[in-house]
């Protein structure tokens, strides 16, 4: 089976790009393959612009970069999502990604008169935050539920797709970075394994 990963951080020598090459090393390791789309190195561009619009309101041909990653997602059986967490959110540069790759018409039908179809259900969807504030303050403001609403439920459970990993790597610049090179490793060796979520901490 075939994993597309893909990272949002601008320093390949990043803990962000240091996680996504664990998972991909235990994809190996398990017999499948993957890809990785690193949006910062690749030039992605994530700003939503008319063409894009235009996909969303008439359903026209999306620009070609678009196309482009459709195409990896369209060859993946797993989607993974390496990123920091930043304000509290994905970079600016994975969200604009899904806005422009996740578009009407080939992640969901949409239009006024009909209810939305989501057409992502083949695809298992595996979410890696990395955070430098450690558990607590994120458990005191609710983060990891605000996260679960805002993308795994406002995004991915949307379009269908089947969210089997939502991971807060957490404490990331006082010590738990080896910690959680271990549990992506481990994720990417079990990520085909089950369609039940998988325990990762």
């Amino acid at each position: 089976m075939h994993a597309l990963i893909v990272v949002a951080h601008h320093d390949s020598h990043s803990l962000t790009h240091s996680l996504a090459r664990q998972a991909a090393a235990g994809i190996t390791a398990a017999g499948h393959t993957f890809e990785i789309a690193d949006l910062a190195a690749e030039g992605f561009d994530p700003r939503y612009n008319a063409a894009d619009h235009k996909v969303h309101r008439t359903r026209a041909t999306p620009p070609a970069d678009v196309l482009a990653e459709q195409a990896r997602l369209d060859r993946a059986d797993a989607l993974v999502l390496v990123f920091p967490i930043f304000w509290w959110s994905m970079p600016a540069l994975l969200k604009g990604w899904i806005d422009r790759v996740f578009v009407n018409g080939w992640a969901i039908d949409y239009s006024l008169e009909t209810k939305v179809v989501k057409k992502l259900g083949h695809l298992q969807v595996h979410l890696l935050g990395v955070g430098g504030a450690d558990e607590g303050v994120f458990e005191r403001h609710g983060y990891a539920n605000a996260m679960r609403t805002q993308i795994d439920h406002g995004i991915f459970d949307y379009c269908g797709a089947k969210v089997l990993t939502s991971e807060l790597l957490l404490d990331s610049e006082s010590g738990a970075a080896e910690q959680h090179l271990e549990t992506v490793a481990k994720l990417g060796r079990q990520l085909f394994v089950t369609l039940e979520p998988c325990e990762t901490a």
